[in-house]
């Protein structure tokens, strides 16, 4: 093929791995049927349709497997249906992963709020909330009104509380010692604007949904009481994150979910979490999974079809197993296998793709995966691959969390859901692994 510079890096840029889909996205494709037919629309969007109370919802699963994209779906599909949704990714300006509280939560909550329905509501109890906390912010915050409150001025000072929460840790820790003590007259003042907001949406709205996203990637920390701070956001501060005034959704981390903790999640919040699994590309049985496989190759011959549309995503390799070996050893990972792909592309300067350049790609992923392990987790991974199985303790969580256990589901002969667990296919091939793997078996 005639080498064309702009064909290759038009290709490179389609594969982005950083920005989840938006909705009615020409590139999306549904993989409900091979990931157990969960659906993001009924699981948690009919909840909120149906229910007569306010709901507040988790939603959880593997970083990267594309729960942003799904939320973009949902955040739609209810505006669709008469709500008016208020979507952040949290991460992006508010909350810094490494180092998060409850508070700093409920911070960028009321920012976002604020933002989306300032033309709406009254902003006044809660400007009023801050005139309170003025003087002492005002080191923090210099141009921040001592005092006549006015919505231009003191609505974005929240954007920039955040802002610092996010960027310095030593502003983060001063702004969580003035705020603490004042969280629950915050919530009672944002109430208040919510619900008079709520009372001047057109009449075509039903309510005000929240969608905090991306609290997923908060890091976890273990305590010196053995706590983690997974467990004194969502579980010690509960009663906080579910009393604003509205439907909620809160994304959480994976390894929480599957903590000795699950139950009293779902007892707090009166749901099971949903979690969002990875898509089959393997069987248990460790067979190759043609449905998977297939969904995966769809996926990226729409994106290929975004570049040129009578391009087809196997010609594009020289030989089309390798295509095959690039979905397989993804794991089933959305993110991966876009990673995958865009690193191919990079080793590529001519079409079709060779051979070494998707070994590189994959070489590199390995690497990454490799340096994620500690010396005493390969045989705790090479459990999980002959047994399918995980065990609650951190050990495990660590590892689904880092995303080197990876959760699947599908649907038995009897429409039940089976959840398995496996560890990602591209550590199958680390010497380290495989080592451990024979010695269990031996």
């Amino acid at each position: 093929m005639k080498f064309d510079p702009k064909l290759i890096k038009a290709l490179y840029n389609v594969f982005d791995p950083s920005s989840p889909l938006p909705a009615g996205d020409p590139a999306y494709v549904d993989c409900n049927d091979v990931r157990g037919e969960g659906d993001i629309l009924i699981d948690i969007g009919k909840d909120i349709f149906l229910s007569e109370e306010k709901t507040c919802q988790l939603y959880s699963g593997h970083r990267g497997a594309g729960k942003s994209t799904e939320l973009l779906r949902l955040q739609k599909d209810l505006d669709d249906k008469g709500f008016f949704v208020v979507y952040f990714a949290a991460d992006e300006q508010d909350i810094e992963p490494q180092d998060v509280e409850y508070s700093d939560i409920l911070l960028a909550c009321t920012r976002r709020i604020l933002e989306a329905l300032k033309d709406r509501g009254n902003p006044y109890p809660v400007l009023e909330w801050l005139k309170n906390l003025a003087k002492d912010l005002k080191d923090i915050i210099p141009d921040i009104s001592l005092s006549e409150i006015t919505v231009e001025k003191d609505i974005p000072t929240f954007a920039k509380m955040t802002a610092k929460i996010h960027t310095e840790p030593t502003q983060r820790r001063r702004i969580r010692n003035l705020v603490n003590p004042h969280t629950q007259t915050l919530i009672q003042a944002l109430n208040e604007f919510i619900d008079d907001a709520r009372k001047k949406l057109p009449e075509q709205y039903e309510d005000i949904v929240v969608i905090t996203d991306n609290l997923d990637r908060i890091v976890p920390v273990i305590y010196d009481d053995g706590r983690s701070n997974h467990e004194q956001i969502f579980l010690d501060h509960n009663e906080q994150l579910k009393a604003l005034d509205c439907h909620l959704i809160y994304t959480v981390p994976i390894s929480l979910v599957y903590s000795g903790n699950g139950a009293n999640l779902q007892d707090i919040y009166a749901d099971i979490p949903l979690v969002l699994p990875m898509v089959m590309v393997y069987t248990p049985d460790n067979q190759t999974y043609e449905r998977g496989l297939n969904t995966f190759k769809k996926l990226l011959q729409e994106r290929v079809k975004l570049v040129n549309s009578n391009m087809s995503i196997v010609s594009l390799f020289e030989n089309p197993q390798n295509l095959d070996e690039l979905c397989l050893m993804s794991g089933g990972h959305l993110r991966n296998l876009i990673l995958l792909m865009k690193e191919t592309i990079k080793y590529t300067d001519t079409l079709p793709i060779q051979p070494k350049a998707v070994q590189k790609a994959i070489s590199s992923l390995r690497n990454t995966y490799h340096a994620t392990v500690y010396a005493n987790e390969w045989e705790t991974l090479a459990s999980v691959f002959l047994s399918k199985k995980i065990k609650n303790d951190d050990s495990h969580r660590k590892l689904l969390f880092n995303r080197c256990i990876l959760e699947y589901r599908y649907l038995d002969g009897e429409n039940n859901v089976r959840c398995w667990y496996d560890v990602h296919p591209i550590i199958r091939y680390i010497d380290d692994f495989k080592t451990a793997l024979q010695k269990l078996k031996s």
